[in-house]
């Protein structure tokens, strides 16, 4: 592929498990309703399990990418999310449901692990940022777009059944996509064996080399307060602010902040560095939500406030994403495959369930979630600092 059609296979790869989360945003109230839940945050669990399932299943793809190449490996991803998703068209209770988000998520994992490894046997370093923060760029259309798909859907279909019909057909362009023009990116003369002992010996690495291990960590923690909003949205936006026909498109405005961040970060990261930037963003998202929490403890909080600071806090994670991740991935281009799964399996799951108590623990105001940002935050940057400082030391 030409470098304009990497960076928007790596986007759509990205993308697909994106437009599964947010299409389903406008349908929560629908499937509390159509399932008679007790508690309404209980609907938020068909984008949680489908978190845990992209998130578990790239613990196993990234050792079969590294054995069999990545292309075989998506391409069995993409046939499984396309299954799944006519699964949960037939769902006909909640657990059903869950458990068919649940394989979903198992099988875009494929596409979501092997967008960083792809990326990683091409580029490596700054302009593996680089290429992240086009892809992150164009993919930022999907969440932009979604759940104004998905209230579309809801206006011309009687339920929300048949929203997973489109995802059904996006997962099917992105399979001829990939059989169709995806060349192979590992040589044959890179793969490892795929053996319990190669395995492990692979993750034990990931796990504990400190600039890998470090930054995994502190990519997680800011994705679970970045879920934990994706989470809580529909909520915000209809319960506090009652802005119920408008959510779609205050979330796309919000969510557009993504875009807007990967594209400075493309301008600015060959020039200020990843880990300047990082500990830059971390720092205020730290300030921005403890000034945010400060407007709505004192009872001065509206939708415009909301809109401003929230705003601006996806801008600064939008910053954060691309370079934490390619900080994890630097020293781990020998096993890229394996490392990319370990990151995506730790950020994801751990995201997700961070994401899932944010969302339980919404109370009819914003205050959980700016509280979680300023915590989850400050260790991050905690980590950031304590995971380069004995490098600092070695080479001064």
């Amino acid at each position: 592929m030409a470098f304009g059609e990497f960076v928007g296979f790596i986007a759509a790869c990205m993308a697909l498990s994106a437009m599964s989360i947010d299409i389903m945003l406008p349908a929560l109230p629908l499937l509390h309703a159509d399932f008679k839940l007790a508690d309404p945050n209980q609907a938020q669990s068909v984008i949680a399990f489908f978190f845990i399932g992209i998130g578990a299943s790239q613990l196993f793809y990234g050792p079969l990418a590294d054995r069999f190449g990545r292309k075989p490996v998506i391409i069995a991803g993409l046939i499984l999310f396309i299954f799944a998703g006519v699964l949960t068209l037939v769902a006909d209770s909640f657990s059903a449901l869950l458990a068919a988000r649940a394989l979903q998520g198992i099988g875009a994992g494929a596409p979501r692990v092997m967008a960083v490894s792809l990326a990683r046997d091409c580029y490596a370093g700054a302009l593996m940022a680089r290429v992240m923060s086009f892809a992150v760029m164009i993919f930022m259309i999907v969440p932009v777009l979604a759940p104004s798909l998905g209230q579309l859907v809801l206006m011309i279909t009687p339920g929300w059944h048949w929203m997973f019909s489109t995802l059904v057909v996006a997962g099917g362009m992105l399979l001829v996509w990939t059989i169709t023009r995806l060349k192979e990116t590992l040589p044959t003369d890179r793969r490892l064996p795929l053996t319990p002992r190669s395995v492990y010996s692979a993750y034990r690495q990931t796990l504990t080399t400190r600039r890998c291990a470090g930054y995994m960590t502190a990519l997680s923690l800011v994705f679970g307060a970045h879920i934990g909003f994706i989470y809580s949205s529909q909520q915000i936006f209809v319960g506090v602010f009652h802005a119920g026909r408008s959510f779609p498109l205050l979330f796309a405005a919000i969510a557009l902040t993504t875009g807007l961040a990967a594209f400075v970060n493309s301008k600015l990261v060959r020039r200020v560095g990843m880990r300047r930037l990082s500990v830059t963003g971390l720092m205020a998202i730290v300030v921005i939500n403890v000034f945010h929490l400060g407007i709505d403890l004192a009872g001065y909080e509206t939708l415009l406030v909301f809109m401003l600071l929230q705003g601006a806090s996806v801008f600064t994670f939008g910053l954060l994403a691309a370079n934490l991740n390619a900080l994890a991935m630097e020293p781990m281009g020998h096993i890229a495959g394996t490392a990319s799964s370990m990151v995506g399996f730790v950020s994801t799951s751990g995201g997700a369930l961070i994401g899932m108590v944010i969302g339980l623990m919404f109370n009819g105001t914003v205050i959980p979630l700016n509280g979680a940002y300023v915590a989850l935050a400050l260790v991050s940057l905690v980590i950031a600092y304590y995971t380069e400082k004995p490098v600092q030391a070695q080479n001064p």
